[in-house]
């Protein structure tokens, strides 16, 4: 399991006109489940969302979890992050993903596990739609987890 977390001043992600999510200060999340990711990796990812100190506090720059300063998370599901190594082609190959099914189950166990284990607003895409994400990257800070 891979996820792209960025920091947000706001964040908002649509399916064609339609509004699916947003957040202002918060984590915006990119979510991409991988061939053998089960529900242990859901749970650490999980924690390891709600937990990652990448918000200021008075007396440091990166010390505060999104819970700590009262932040919401924006999680949207992307395939598009499994893929297999691109060093020899221009064309990238999502062998990696895990199938559609299996990936929206944990997608939406991910969701489950943070909309019970965090005390901010969770947010979501929908799994297989196409999406436009827009958000203001606050810093800009990204970080890349992996499961």
């Amino acid at each position: 399991m891979k996820a792209v977390v960025q920091r947000v001043s706001k964040a908002r992600v649509t399916k064609k006109e339609e509004l699916l999510g947003v957040i202002e200060k918060g984590l915006m999340v990119l979510v991409g489940i991988e061939k053998g990711d089960g529900e242990k990796e859901v749970e650490k990812m999980g924690r390891r969302i709600k937990e990652l100190r990448i918000f200021s506090s008075a007396q440091k720059e990166i010390d505060c979890s999104v819970e700590a300063v009262a932040g919401d998370i924006l999680l949207v599901p992307q395939f598009t992050l499994c893929t297999n190594d691109e060093k020899s082609g221009r064309r990238p190959s999502f062998g990696k993903a895990a199938p559609p099914e299996k990936a929206r189950n944990l997608y939406l166990k991910l969701v489950a596990y943070l909309r019970n284990n965090f005390s901010g607003t969770v947010a979501t895409g929908e799994f297989g739609a196409a999406m436009k994400v827009s958000l203001i990257n606050d810093g800009p800070v990204t970080i890349i987890l992996q499961e």
